[in-house]
């Protein structure tokens, strides 16, 4: 009589798991506005790796006013796929559509993946933010986000850095120490000390 290995079957669930992670990118996905948890439910048990970053924000109800956990993206969350096995992803309850250009899926960058994963990781407070696409990029130097890359802006007096999802144009302020940050690519976006000196002047507004 064959033996049963339940340990030996979830750790191999578990290793094909890890390698259809690395194999695959990530893609947003478009979802029924607050159907974000229940999406990211349903993709957990048909055994997808997905994203769904919350915030912390105050809601006032009729008699009183609470902090509840929100999408930072409503409408959207993140999942690893494979793009030429997608179906499934479609006909998955509350999915409206795969982001993409011409009815093509578009991988998010793996960096502004990365990047979320860390500020969800710290606790640091953060909150949605108009997507910027241009400005000066920085990278954090020390503190629990240290790696992180964004752009530096001034908000009402308190230092923000924006952390943006490119393909969503979508973005995230976090509240960071300016002496934490320095440029990320000093050499690529500026000619000479001089020009150097003024972008640093500059991409803290004051």
């Amino acid at each position: 009589m064959r033996a049963n290995h339940p340990i030996r079957s979830v750790a191999e669930e578990a290793e094909n798991l890890a390698e259809r992670s690395v194999r695959f990118p990530w893609f947003a996905l478009q979802v029924r506005t607050r159907h974000e948890l229940g999406v990211a439910d349903y993709l957990c048990g048909q055994g997808y790796e997905w994203l769904l970053p919350l915030y912390k924000c105050r809601k006032r109800w009729s008699d009183r006013i609470k902090e509840v956990e929100t999408p930072l993206f409503p409408g959207y969350l993140f999942c690893r796929f494979n793009p030429q096995d997608r179906l499934p992803i479609l006909k998955t309850p509350g999915v409206i559509q795969i982001v993409g250009f011409n009815h093509v899926p578009s991988p998010v960058d793996e960096s502004e993946i990365q990047a979320i994963q860390t500020l969800m990781a710290t606790g640091v407070p953060n909150q949605p933010w108009p997507y910027l696409g241009i400005g000066d990029k920085v990278r954090i130097e020390s503190g629990s986000l240290r790696g992180v890359e964004g752009i530096l802006v001034d908000f009402k007096g308190s230092h923000r850095l924006i952390l943006s999802i490119t393909l969503l144009q979508r973005s995230v302020a976090v509240e960071i120490d300016a002496a934490c940050v320095a440029a990320a690519y000093p050499t690529q976006a500026f000619r000479g000390e001089k020009a150097y000196e003024h972008a640093r002047s500059v991409s803290i507004a004051v």
